[in-house]
C-alpha cells in the first residue's frame, strides 16, 4: 500500500481557501457512484506489460467501498480500458514506445482485458468500456450519460494508475460538475511519489481526498440520518 504524504503547505492552502479540508462531509448514497478505473489483468497480474504491483493491494478496499456504496443505494461502475481498433488514435503515444504489447492485451478476448478475479463484481453493477485515459473525456465512453440518467452527482474514484487514468478521469469528472472524492488508499501508482503528487493536485483544486474508511463513514452517517 502506498505511504500517503500530502505536503503541509497544500493542506494549509486548502483550509485557507475552503475554510475546512473536506468539501463533502456527507455522501448521499443514491446520488453517489463508485467508479473503478482499469483494475484489469493487464495492470494487475505479474509479468503483464503494464503491471502495477500496488494495484493488487488495493483490491480489499475497493471491494469494501463497492459493498458500502451498494448498501447506501449508490451505483458501482467498473471501467475497462479498451484499445481495440485504436492504433491510429494512439499513434503518437505508442510511436517508439516498447509497450505496444499493451494494445493486444487491452483487446476484448485477451486475458489482460478482463477484470481481476478478486474483484467483487455483482450482477447489479455496471461495466463500461473506455478508449482514452479519462473515462469522462468526449468520445471515450458513455459514463456521463449513465451517471446522469441514474441521478448521480457525486463520483468516488478508485483504481489504477493513480496519476494517469484515475487522475485524468477525476479531473474531467469535476469539470463536468460532478462532486469528486478521490480515495488515497484505493488508488495505485508505480511509486509513492507519483501517487502523492496526484493526491496533492486533486485536493488542492478538484475535490476531496479521503481514505476508504472515511468514505464508508460518510455514506453510513448520511444513510442513518436520512432513515
Amino acid at each position: 500500500m502506498h505511504k500517503v504524504s500530502i505536503p503541509d503547505g497544500v493542506i494549509a492552502q486548502v483550509k485557507a481557501q475552503r475554510g475546512r479540508l473536506n468539501r463533502y462531509d456527507r455522501l448521499l448514497g443514491p446520488k453517489t457512484a463508485l467508479v473503478v478505473i482499469d483494475l484489469q489483468n493487464v495492470f494487475m497480474l505479474p509479468g503483464m506489460p503494464v503491471e502495477v504491483p500496488t494495484a493488487r493491494e488495493i483490491v480489499p478496499n475497493v471491494n469494501r467501498l463497492a459493498a458500502a456504496t451498494r448498501k447506501a443505494g449508490g451505483k458501482v461502475i467498473w471501467v475497462k480500458m479498451c484499445l481495440e481498433g485504436q492504433s491510429e488514435a494512439w499513434r503518437v503515444f505508442f510511436d517508439g514506445d516498447p509497450r505496444r504489447a499493451t494494445l493486444a492485451e487491452l483487446t476484448p478476448g485477451s486475458r489482460g482485458f478482463e477484470l481481476h478475479a478478486d474483484l467483487d463484481v455483482r450482477p447489479e453493477d455496471t461495466i463500461l468500456v473506455k478508449k482514452r485515459f479519462s473515462a469522462f473525456i468526449q468520445g471515450s465512453s458513455d459514463i456521463d450519460r449513465h451517471l446522469r440518467d441514474a441521478g448521480i452527482d457525486t463520483v468516488v474514484i478508485v483504481g489504477t494508475v493513480t496519476n494517469v487514468c484515475c487522475e485524468s478521469s477525476a479531473r474531467d469528472a469535476m469539470m463536468l460538475n460532478y462532486r469528486l472524492v478521490f480515495i488515497s488508499d484505493a488508488n495505485a501508482a508505480l511509486s509513492d511519489a507519483e501517487h502523492n503528487a496526484t493526491l496533492a493536485s486533486i485536493l488542492r483544486v478538484f475535490g476531496d481526498v479521503a481514505t476508504t474508511n472515511e468514505v464508508i463513514e460518510r455514506l453510513s452517517a448520511h444513510r442513518e440520518r436520512a432513515a
